[in-house]
């Protein structure tokens, strides 16, 4: 009887174990996971600043521009649009779609100079521009921080044992990534 009670106790003791082992790598990778998932969220929080941040230049850009051209109402409102588009635009995802078509009326406009000379030599337009440039740098940093860490994210919860965790704890992959727009994907036509 001490021999059987002495291999149930150490059945037991083998059960407690692994039980206790499965659920320290459940709560260590739920724990990663959160600090992932905060780190996602404060890259995008930086990209969502930085996008405001352009979308309150782009007024005084256009208000510029206007006083130069009268007759280029299409892309002003163009550029209306795309800009409330994205202010009203609620989540990561919908924000990069709104982002792509400012980019692309934000890129109109900036082609007008070619067309306005005067506009090219007006200190005001040149000190918004370098503003905007400016805006734009610091956005692509913020976007391949944003990347990277929705990227370190997803690898996380995509490996084994990761994954059956994260099905368990409410974590799905994310695929909202920042790529480019078909404005900047479009090759440019140069004439000689």
């Amino acid at each position: 009887m001490s021999k059987a009670l002495g291999i149930t106790l150490a059945v037991v003791g083998v059960l407690v174990v692994v039980v206790l082992m499965v659920f320290g790598s459940y709560v260590s990778a739920k724990n990663q996971m959160v600090a992932k998932d905060q780190n996602v969220k404060a890259a995008w929080s930086e990209v969502d600043v930085q996008l405001e941040r352009r979308a309150d230049l782009i007024p005084n850009l256009v208000e510029t521009v206007k006083g130069f051209t009268k007759e280029e109402s299409t892309v002003f409102g163009d550029i209306a649009n795309a800009r409330a588009g994205m202010l009203n635009a609620q989540g990561p995802a919908a924000k990069i779609a709104a982002n792509g078509q400012l980019d692309g009326a934000l890129g109109r406009l900036l082609l007008l100079t070619e067309n306005y000379p005067q506009l090219r030599s007006s200190d005001q337009f040149m000190r918004l521009q370098d503003e905007l440039s400016g805006t734009e740098n610091r956005i692509s940093v913020a976007r391949k921080r944003y990347n990277d860490a929705l990227q370190d994210y997803n690898t996380f919860i995509l490996q084994f044992p990761n994954s059956i965790w994260a099905g368990m704890a409410g974590y799905a992959k994310n695929d909202a990534y920042f790529t480019a727009s078909p404005a900047a994907q479009a090759v440019p036509k140069v004439n000689f």
